[in-house]
């Protein structure tokens, strides 16, 4: 498992806690920028999306980062077509994938409490519900909320306020885990206290 060190998660204040998936509860955010590397190389386009910028990027839906970089570098890629080829290349990688181990932890205290838990990714179900089978953990959660349940990506609040809804618990009474500025800010948006996951990369340079 990947490890991202100490984590101030607080016991009690809440009634229902909600994950982002991709870099908060799995380590898979390295795999997803070798997909996204490989897709762009396809669409002639090797080189556009810089780590920083990717990782700045984290948790929106793969289309909007897309028209972002069509706009940022006077690109015309099809965000349909640079998706799916995104997305099959990250499901070539599912063996590569890890639990981060401290969020994992935490969500087992929870299970064992009967905490209602719910994932709310940019991620699409299809890939998300292959991602959390992966891992091994795809019954831990109560309902999971993906980008195609919603109008609007983070960093828009929708994501975890439909998430709140469907566990009937108040967004006020919620805690969120999150890794990127995007969700961070969703969750924030929904009225939610956040706590934020570094990165295993990060801690693991430390």
């Amino acid at each position: 498992m990947a490890q991202v060190g100490p984590l101030d998660l607080p016991e009690n204040g809440y009634d229902a806690v909600i994950f982002d998936c991709d870099g908060t509860l799995v380590d898979s955010m390295p795999a997803h920028f070798e997909a996204w590397c490989e897709a762009m190389a396809l669409h002639n386009a090797k080189g556009v999306l810089k780590e920083d910028v990717f990782y700045a990027m984290g948790g929106r839906p793969t289309k909007d980062i897309v028209v972002e970089l069509n706009n940022e570098y006077g690109l015309k890629l099809d965000p349909v077509s640079v998706a799916l080829a995104k997305r099959e290349a990250f499901l070539k990688k599912l063996s590569t994938l890890t639990l981060i181990e401290e969020v994992a932890d935490f969500a087992r205290s929870l299970l064992a409490r009967h905490i209602p838990m719910a994932i709310a990714t940019g991620g699409t179900r299809m890939v998300i519900e292959k991602t959390l089978q992966a891992v091994g953990v795809s019954d831990w959660f109560d309902e999971v909320v993906t980008a195609d349940e919603v109008k609007i990506g983070k960093p828009a609040p929708d994501i975890y306020l439909h998430a709140a809804k469907l566990l009937g618990v108040s967004p006020l009474k919620c805690l969120a885990l999150e890794d990127a500025p995007a969700g961070i800010m969703a969750a924030q948006c929904a009225g939610m206290a956040v706590v934020a996951i570094p990165s295993p990369m990060d801690f693991a340079r430390s």
